[in-house]
């Protein structure tokens, strides 16, 4: 980790007001710090939906992504993204350009906001993966009704999220790490981080270490939340167990995160922009602010960033002022008037709740190499070709078995949407024009060359449209692939 220091011997930290409520809530955090007395200089840049109305794609200018090449250090405000249509999220672009591969968000109960769980001592963190899974964004259409969304998973990937999780345990005098996965369905992809995580939690013997179900993890946490310090999690299962966490403890109001790399640290709010609360000095600023607490505490400012939480406590415990989303937007006190109650509070300690210690995080360094896997032995044992049809599996099957014969492979099935149709079992599916046409070798033994697959492939070409082609893998005498449902 390393921070830009200016010449008059100042911290350097790039700050991006954001969009919507984001302008409110950054003032809010930088007041707060500036009231510290910390020797921090800001370099304020913009993203998001300003720059995706100049026509720029990614949201983020090439100004902003060299000052955080600089300061390798960004307190930001959310960022509109839009829905389903055009551009990336600018949020995504800047985790991924980045390598911020690590999203922390801790979820806390905070005082005198009520919740159906007020008293229960919540205070845990949900580590996600931040670069990869489907939020790598690679998606295909495939056929004109059918949509392809690839989820990566690397063994890179999971042994930097795992090391994070147990190193960030230690940094905060924690006991628990949970590994929440779908690996019992998804035992490739997800099976991947629960392997990983096993193999690398003996290295860390003061810290309990479970794999438990993503299911039964959401399940447990509205159930029994108390039980969990920190939840590590593939991207997407992170991006939704994290807000039902924060909703646990008085909404995305109260929720910070932090996008950290080895190299460059983003913190930033897990809400959103909230365009209908915007300029009315009415929104909840705490969650800014607290992202703003993570960042102090990553340049090694611990003091600061403790008296800053200890005011935030003080404040809520006090009840004088409050926010909208606690009390209602009719009754509620100012944005202005919330920070300006933090402010005289500083210096003071709260008398009813516990204020983590905090100490420097480890960063785990992990090879930069692109491979890290080497297995002994490897073979393509067959491929999968995907074709667009609008008959049936039985026309589809017996065209493609004609098509096949004389080549080093043959047809051992058809899938539909992951299920076996051909040959025929009696499933009732409901079929689409996508297919996914198994191909194994003949004699089961060799490999296959690429001019087999290609002679196959330009066989296929002359009667039907394929639309994706996937080798299948052995890997040390393993399958580097799954079965379609039914498929023996």
């Amino acid at each position: 980790m390393s921070v830009h220091i200016t010449p008059s011997g100042k911290k350097l930290i790039t700050v991006i007001p954001g969009d919507g409520i984001g302008p409110e809530c950054i003032h809010s955090a930088l007041r707060l710090i500036e009231a510290t007395g910390v020797p921090v200089e800001w370099e304020v840049r913009e993203a998001g939906a300003s720059v995706f109305k100049k026509g720029l794609e990614s949201g983020v200018p090439p100004e902003t992504i060299e000052s955080i090449r600089k300061t390798r250090v960004v307190l930001k405000g959310p960022l509109e993204t839009p829905v389903g249509y055009g551009e990336k999220s600018a949020n995504v672009t800047l985790r991924k350009l980045f390598e911020t591969y690590a999203n922390v968000r801790p979820v806390r109960e905070m005082p005198n906001v009520p919740t159906p769980y007020s008293g229960r001592g919540i205070d845990l963190v949900v580590v996600r993966e931040n670069v990869e899974d489907l939020y790598a964004g690679i998606e295909h259409v495939q056929t004109p009704g059918v949509a392809q969304a690839l989820k990566i998973i690397s063994r890179k990937g999971c042994e930097k999220i795992v090391r994070f999780a147990f190193e960030l345990a230690r940094a905060e005098g924690r006991k628990k790490v949970h590994c929440a996965t779908k690996s019992n369905i998804m035992k490739l992809t997800e099976g991947m981080l629960k392997r990983t995580f096993e193999e690398i939690a003996p290295e860390y013997p003061d810290i309990e270490a479970t794999h438990i179900i993503v299911d039964n993890c959401a399940h447990q946490l509205v159930k029994r939340p108390e039980q969990f310090d920190i939840i590590v999690t593939t991207n997407m299962n992170g991006d939704i167990l994290s807000d039902l966490s924060s909703a646990l403890v008085g909404g995305l109001g109260f929720a910070p995160s932090a996008n950290i790399g080895n190299e460059v640290a983003i913190f930033e709010a897990v809400h959103g922009s909230a365009p209908k609360y915007a300029g009315k000095n009415v929104i909840n600023p705490t969650a800014v602010i607290l992202s703003a607490v993570m960042m102090l505490r990553y340049i090694g400012e611990f003091e600061a960033a403790a008296t800053i939480e200890n005011a935030i406590m003080v404040t809520l415990e006090e009840g004088k002022v409050r926010t909208g989303d606690v009390v209602g937007y009719d009754r509620c006190n100012s944005t202005t008037e919330y920070t300006d109650a933090i402010i005289a509070n500083l210096g003071k300690k709260p008398s009813q709740t516990f204020v983590r210690e905090y100490r420097p995080i480890q960063l785990p360094q992990v090879t930069r190499e692109p491979v890290m896997v080497r297995p002994q032995k490897r073979r393509v044992v067959g491929m999968d070709v995907f074709v667009e049809f609008d008959g049936t599996a039985e026309q589809l099957g017996k065209s493609i078995e004609q098509l096949a014969e004389g080549t080093a492979l043959r047809l051992k099935a058809i899938a539909s949407r992951g299920t076996l149709v051909y040959p025929a079992v009696g499933f009732m599916t409901d079929l689409v024009d996508h297919w996914a046409c198994r191909f194994v070798l003949r004699d089961g033994e060799g490999e296959l060359s690429d001019a087999q697959a290609m002679d196959l492939l330009q066989r296929i070409s002359s009667r039907h449209r394929w639309t994706h082609v996937e080798k299948l893998h052995e890997i040390d005498g393993q399958p580097g692939f799954t079965k379609s449902q039914g498929e023996d």
